[in-house]
């Protein structure tokens, strides 16, 4: 019979686990390159980029410099507890990206993980990405003028033209101009 205790330890564990890809996802949406190596054991392999944190960051770097801005979508997150230091599980995700040299993409994917707690907090010790399907699309949204919300529902919003590294690309892929009032930070 599971103890209460033991049945309250176990919702902890999977809520700290179901964090870990929304925080993946929100690394590479910030181009946060320490905080996914964050979540990460210092053991983890990541092949030719090496092992660990480092490895981690080599990864996480290499893939933000050939990309203009991703969004991973998180969804049906599967945990299963093997130990009380050990688990595995499955969570699948959409991406939506435009990189340097294939323009806007759309992935499904499924990520295979294992996990692992590591100085009293859960962390990834395996993710093995699964790709579904990807797509190209050969006419990218990110090109489109300035929505300039709520006037216009369509075209780029104001979270990508607050973003330096976006705006840079944008004007020069583009050469629109960013509207004035889109400059400031959104409140």
């Amino acid at each position: 019979m599971v103890t209460i205790d033991a049945a309250v330890q176990a919702m902890l564990a999977r809520e700290e686990i179901r964090q870990l890809p929304f925080r993946y996802a929100t690394a590479i949406e910030t181009r946060d390159a320490d905080a996914m190596a964050d979540l990460f054991v210092p053991h983890a392999r990541f092949g030719d980029y090496g092992e660990g944190r480092d490895g981690a960051r080599r990864l996480m770097s290499d893939s933000l410099d050939a990309s203009v801005f991703a969004v991973v979508l998180v969804a049906n997150h599967l945990i299963e507890l093997d130990t009380e230091d050990r688990a595995h599980g499955q969570v699948w995700a959409q991406c939506f990206a435009h990189t340097h040299a294939e323009g806007f993409i759309e992935q499904l994917i499924k990520y295979e993980d294992r996990y692992e707690k590591h100085e009293e907090r859960w962390c990834f010790s395996h993710r093995r990405h699964r790709l579904f399907y990807g797509v190209n699309r050969p006419t990218s949204p990110l090109t489109q003028s300035a929505a300039d919300w709520p006037r216009n529902q369509t075209g780029v919003g104001d979270l990508p033209l607050a973003d330096p590294a976006f705006v840079a690309w944008w004007s020069h892929a583009t050469k629109h101009v960013v509207p004035h009032r889109d400059r400031k930070q959104p409140r």
